[in-house]
């Protein structure tokens, strides 16, 4: 098993839309959440052919097998000997992948390298793709440390979730010669790209409101990112490897609600449809990128 995520055939590499299981939290009607075997029809039926978490019940089990739904796993490790019993458990259970939010945001310069570097020998070692979260909060906190990751490991590989450098950046497009900077390392980013989770930040919220097509002006250039993320991707993938684009939009605090007391709140926006919205629109550019190859 190499950097990718792969099913061990000889297809031609391709790019799969999947769904975040955390961002069906929530989610239901007439006053219910879904149960869980209902998430999971929703998502089947909406055509995701994957989720990101690990069934951990019989009956969800049952309904990925019975779906064919891939799946990859998850954790917050501190250092590799934390990651290596995640990702041992995680293999075990059928995982095809495992991304990494790893701990914390006040770990950095080479201490931090040598910790992911060490994450990287520890993954290929157990044998399963391990992709970094590009997350605020954690060792990847900001654009820059995480381009220094980037230039100082070969092997690194990425989740890209920008939304959280465009909040915690404050990129709103008010200071141009400040997203021209953040550009360069964007562009960096994304060629390690092997997953993406979606969301759309508008430099203030870090899930914002892109409308019921998903088509809203501030979401443009998250889908040109993924784009460029994506096709840097395919020059380098092989028969077989899998790119999981994982529409991730997570429920309150990250959904907007009317007020922040606590995660039952009334989301402003319907959730689902915006997924919707958005895998919509992915297909069309994966089916843009497919036709170039």
């Amino acid at each position: 098993m190499g950097l990718h995520m792969n099913d061990g055939s000889k297809k031609p590499p391709r790019i799969e839309i999947h769904q975040a299981m955390w961002g069906m939290v929530g989610l239901g009607e007439n006053g219910r959440e879904w149960t869980i075997e209902e998430k999971l029809d929703k998502i089947a039926e909406a055509g995701f052919t994957g989720i990101a978490g690990v069934p951990d019940s019989e009956s969800f089990k049952k309904r990925v097998e019975r779906y064919g739904l891939k799946y990859g796993s998850g954790g917050f490790p501190w250092t590799a000997d934390d990651l290596e019993p995640m990702l041992i458990r995680a293999k075990e259970q059928g995982a095809m992948y495992f991304n990494s939010q790893v701990l914390d945001n006040f770990v950095i310069d080479e201490e931090a390298i040598r910790r992911l570097d060490q994450m990287t020998e520890t993954a290929l070692r157990v044998g399963l793709p391990h992709f970094v979260e590009t997350h605020r909060g954690r060792i990847t906190q900001d654009l820059i440390r995480t381009a220094a990751y980037v230039k100082a490991i070969p092997d690194l590989r990425l989740t890209i979730d920008f939304s959280h450098y465009v909040v915690n950046g404050e990129l709103d497009g008010f200071v141009p010669e400040t997203a021209a900077t953040a550009e360069s390392y964007f562009q960096l980013l994304l060629q390690r790209a092997s997953s993406i989770h979606a969301r759309i930040s508008n430099g203030h919220q870090v899930q914002a409101d892109i409308g019921a097509d998903g088509n809203e002006t501030q979401a443009e250039r998250f889908y040109k990112w993924w784009e460029t993320g994506m096709r840097h991707w395919l020059k380098l993938a092989g028969p077989g490897d899998i790119f999981p684009f994982i529409v991730e939009l997570g429920p309150p605090p990250y959904a907007l609600a009317r007020t922040v007391r606590s995660y039952a709140d009334t989301e402003i926006t319907d959730r689902w449809q915006q997924c919707l919205a958005i895998k919509k629109r992915m297909e069309s550019i994966i089916a843009s990128l497919a036709a170039e190859t």
